[in-house]
């Protein structure tokens, strides 16, 4: 591999590093459980607030 190309791999790699830190994050990961847990309880606080 010559200097060149060298050169041009590590100024890709550092531009590809630096746009990773500036793309949005994804959210936090959450398990089925919980998922299913999450819609549960707000199934339930629309029924209440339904029946009020």
């Amino acid at each position: 591999m010559n200097r060149q190309k060298k050169l041009q791999q590590l100024f890709k790699e550092k531009a590809k590093k630096a746009s990773a830190k500036l793309a949005p994050k994804k959210p936090k990961y959450i398990c089925k459980a919980d998922r299913l847990k999450l819609a549960a309880e707000a199934s339930q606080d629309s029924i209440i607030s339904s029946e009020s």
